[in-house]
């Protein structure tokens, strides 16, 4: 076909004209496209819908909540998800690096059921590398710990009488306690040092001993009750009785009726415990505090149990530290519950010492090494093999006392999604606070929050906070049966109730109907 030269000069110009519009097209054709990290937005003019609040509608209400004053200046993520798929439906600040507090404990029970597996146990051993003679054991006798942190004064008890039942009556030899399935390293790297004395930081050990069934490995109950009259030194009770640490009691009692101001703490770097102020007759103190160096702890406590079965240390014998030979025999041994058991109180109760026992264990168990390294190590191959952005997180201990943990909310969400296909997940899930439950074993750290009729058992999630980091991750169903997974993280506040919003953001998705 042939042109003159003016027509192909308008064709010349159509065409350029038509190559600098097609991009804008294009643009304009796409800006309905949702990408995998922007909110879902659903188009309420649709024909027959049904739905008392869209997506859109759903967004504008969250949006709403985090307007609120209380937030101003301080780094808030927020990511939505659909259980079902994984759609991302809002997401703000999602991928900003937030301080997760305990709900790093999500990321180290998920690693632990990964790669210890539910029906993983604890187990505590006593040794002996010597020879009963009549009544005599000459040689030492090892209590080795390989991480139980449900070990009781009660399993000391039962140990001792094992070993009456043996025929031991008297010991010439030391009594040793083994921690060596550990590394020797007690705190996590972060702790700091006015914490130390605090049962949320207590120092790890491979044998360690908890005074009850909550579990708190490494501490000793300190009860303090009030004199016979007003003026009088307080008493105190130690759970469990035990030596090995010293009371320094400088506390008044007063008429009763007066203020309570008692302060209990452990000197630092001691194992001495102070206790001062003043103690009205009509009231009373308890207190879980960290002891120092927990191995000799147990040692101490297990002497007691010996002595209270009639079995004596006899001649230069002592309690002490050490390794047990590989060719010592085992005379009793304790195994502890299932780790599936064993999350209850971690997840629930936020068990600090718990998570870093658990990294401790999949270092030692994994990588060949109890140390905190080796077991961030194993959590963090576990969370990239979930396709977790690695680049983007952070790990520095296994219960989040650490400032330096960092992880996106989006990421986190992404990891209560991808879970959901393993067979333990149920386990995992069942371990969570239950919100407005009011069974501490139950509803947990949730117990007294998320009451209303929309949340009320009906909300899984894992609190968590610090020094101005406040923080819920889990699941809820909302009002059309479907599960939405959320993670909420809070950092850099000063005041202000930030549960308050974070239950005012779950409850907004539990009332949330996508109209089916």
């Amino acid at each position: 076909m042939c042109f003159s030269k003016k027509m192909r000069n308008i064709l010349f110009t159509v065409l350029i004209i038509a190559l600098v519009c097609i991009p804008f097209v294009i643009k304009e054709s796409n800006s309905n496209v949702v990408a995998s990290d922007q909110i879902t937005k659903v188009d309420s003019k649709q024909p027959n819908e049904k739905v008392s609040m869209t997506a859109t509608e759903l967004q504008e209400k969250l949006d709403a909540i985090l307007h609120k004053s209380q937030l101003q200046g301080t780094s808030t993520g927020v990511s939505i998800r659909k259980a079902s798929d994984g759609e991302l439906l809002y997401n703000h600040s999602g991928e900003m690096r937030l301080h997760p507090a305990s709900n790093q404990k999500i990321l180290t029970a998920i690693a632990a059921l990964s790669t210890l597996g539910e029906d993983y146990r604890f187990s505590t051993e006593v040794l002996t590398g010597g020879k009963l003679r009549g009544k005599v054991l000459h040689g030492n006798l090892y209590l080795k710990g390989k991480g139980d942190p449900t070990l009781l004064k009660d399993d000391l008890d039962h140990f001792a009488k094992q070993l009456k039942e043996q025929g031991i009556r008297k010991i010439k030899g030391n009594l040793v306690g083994d921690d060596n399935w550990f590394d020797d390293v007690r705190l996590a790297t972060d702790i700091n040092w006015d914490d130390e004395s605090n049962y949320t930081a207590a120092q790890i050990s491979a044998l360690t001993l908890s005074p009850n069934t909550d579990y708190d490995s490494g501490t000793v109950i300190v009860q303090v009750l009030p004199g016979e009259k007003a003026g009088d030194q307080p008493k105190v009770v130690l759970s469990p009785d035990t030596d090995y640490v010293t009371i320094n009691n400088k506390a008044k009692t007063t008429a009763k009726g007066t203020s309570k101001n008692i302060s209990v703490q452990r000197d630092h770097g001691t194992n001495t415990i102070t206790i001062s102020g003043n103690l009205p007759l009509d009231s009373s103190s308890k207190s879980w505090i960290a002891v120092w160096k927990p191995t000799g702890y147990v040692v101490d406590v297990f002497r007691k149990s010996l002595e209270k079965q009639g079995i004596a240390l006899i001649g230069n014998s002592k309690p002490t530290v050490g390794k047990t030979p590989k060719d010592a025999e085992i005379l009793a041994k304790k195994d502890s519950m299932p780790l599936k058991e064993l999350l209850v109180p971690f997840l629930k109760l936020s068990n600090n010492g718990h998570g870093e026992i658990l990294v401790k264990e999949m270092g030692r168990v994994i990588k060949e090494e109890g140390s905190w390294d080796k077991g961030i190590d194993v959590v963090e191959d576990v969370l990239s093999s979930n396709g977790l952005a690695m680049d983007t997180i952070r790990l520095r201990d296994g219960a989040g006392m650490s400032h330096k943990n960092l992880l996106p909310a989006n990421q986190l969400s992404k990891l209560l999604f991808e879970i959901q296909d393993e067979s333990w997940f149920p386990v995992f899930e069942q371990a969570l606070p239950v919100g407005g439950e009011p069974e501490r074993m139950v509803g947990g750290t949730l117990r007294y929050r998320l009451t209303g009729e929309a949340t009320k058992g009906n909300v899984h999630a894992k609190t968590g906070s610090l020094t101005g980091v406040n923080t819920l991750s889990g699941y809820v169903t909302n009002k059309d049966g479907e599960k939405l997974i959320f993670s909420i993280m809070m950092n850099n506040y000063i005041q202000g109730s930030m549960p308050q919003i974070q239950d005012a953001i779950v409850t907004a998705l539990a009332e949330h109907s996508f109209g089916k």
